[in-house]
């Protein structure tokens, strides 16, 4: 396993597993804002045999408007006056990889950072009176670009997953759990940004591949988080599977499952005197 500690601009996007769900409805403020840092242990992509941690500063930011809200589940508003029913704004990341550092990709181009930003439709399916626990169908679509000096267009990303949060997990005030799970999917270019080995890059150990669209694998996230009155602390646990992906027999696969974590704390540095009413 290589070891690097790193700083980017990528963390509020790679925090996205650190949030749990919703809270009965009580009065806070209507903006809170913050900093925090986290340590994260991801594998250089998806299918890789070799891991970093990362240690990464992230803003802590907290939007509670009657229409538009900004927090860690994303940026969304609501259909139709129906709160079973949200239209959210996704974001997801992956981070660079010098493939001089990577076994398998040595010699090949070196992988730029990507962002996926895209709309997700929301279901809520069940939920108690209370709204302690709900489970969602969450359908997220995002097109993903690679960031290396201008955008380039990299295919798209579909998720669709369940996600169920408990408030006060186990009768613990304040500790939120959220539990997510579903399959990927990737278009081809997508897919042949990560996994494709040209014929020109081809190595007695590393034949040709063309990486097609589809099944991509699947992802079981758990996260745990509190709010503290001048900080939140946050930790998540992913387990990623990739038997039977469209891509599963690149030479640029080493591994079929593998773990993900990270752990965060956030001071809350202010807040608005502003008051309203929210689930969170």
């Amino acid at each position: 396993m290589s070891l690097h500690l790193r700083l980017i601009p990528l963390a509020a996007l790679l925090l996205a597993g650190l949030h749990s769900g919703h809270a009965c409805a009580t009065e806070k403020p209507l903006w809170e804002l913050g900093v925090g840092i986290s340590a994260l242990f991801f594998p250089d992509y998806r299918g890789s045999d070799q891991s970093s941690l990362y240690a990464i500063p992230f803003p802590y930011l907290i939007y509670r408007g009657e229409f538009l809200k900004a927090d860690r589940q994303g940026i969304r508003g609501t259909l139709f006056g129906n709160d079973r029913i949200e239209l959210n704004l996704s974001l997801g990341a992956s981070l660079p990889v010098n493939s001089d550092d990577n076994r398998a990709r040595q010699g090949m181009p070196d992988l730029q950072p990507t962002v996926e930003f895209g709309p997700s439709l929301n279901l809520n399916l069940w939920r108690t009176p209370d709204r302690r626990t709900r489970l969602d169908l969450r359908l997220p679509i995002r097109p993903a670009v690679a960031v290396e000096g201008e955008m380039n267009e990299v295919g798209w990303v579909f998720s669709p997953r369940l996600n169920l949060d408990i408030v006060d997990v186990a009768g613990l005030p304040g500790w939120n759990l959220g539990l997510l799970a579903g399959p990927i999917y990737g278009s081809e270019r997508n897919h042949d940004y990560f996994y494709s080995v040209a014929p020109q890059y081809a190595t007695a150990d590393r034949p040709a591949f063309d990486a097609k669209g589809g099944y991509a694998g699947s992802q079981f996230l758990m996260s745990l988080s509190k709010r503290y009155p001048k900080y939140w602390l946050g930790a998540f646990v992913r387990q990623d599977t990739l038997k039977g992906a469209v891509f599963a027999d690149s030479p640029l696969v080493k591994s079929e499952n593998y773990f993900t974590a990270g752990v965060g704390i956030a001071w809350i540095l202010g807040e608005s005197s502003t008051r309203v009413e929210a689930a969170e």
